[in-house]
């Protein structure tokens, strides 16, 4: 394994550890490398919104995730400035996602992240968000 590869999954590691809101969704690391991530999460019962279908927010909060692991994967702490997103398909209780998250550009402190949000079954995209980051200049504790 590269140096490159190693900081990314320590990153990773370290990060997810204290991140209890993507635990308690059942959000599971599945792959990264620098500036990539893909992240999953099973549509659970209380998940769903009143029309039965996954709130937004959760889909949301996976693509924030897989963001948040890829622009973090080089050992520096780097937050969201923002994003979009936007939702091309429903997903429902019992479907499994995966968020694939890819960096498109950084410069200086600034990053840019395309995550598609994809149903695990048939891999339709379910949603599409684009991420902004600011690195804060400092390691990740713990690296």
């Amino acid at each position: 394994m590269n140096a490159q590869q190693d900081l990314a999954e320590r990153s990773a590691a370290v990060m997810l550890e204290g991140d209890r809101a993507s635990a308690a969704l059942g959000m599971k690391l599945e792959f990264v490398a620098p500036g990539r991530s893909r992240v999953s999460m099973p549509v659970r019962e209380d998940m769903t919104n009143g029309h039965q279908l996954c709130h937004g927010g959760l889909i949301s909060a996976l693509a924030d995730t897989a963001f948040a692991v890829a622009c973090n994967s080089y050992g520096e702490v780097a937050v969201a400035a923002g994003f979009d997103v936007t939702f091309l398909e429903s997903a429902r209780l019992g479907d499994h996602l995966e968020a694939w998250a890819v960096e498109r550009a950084r410069r200086g402190r600034s990053g840019l992240y395309d995550v598609s949000v994809v149903r695990l079954s048939d891999e339709s995209v379910i949603a599409e968000f684009r991420g902004r980051s600011r690195s804060l200049g400092r390691p990740i504790a713990g690296l």
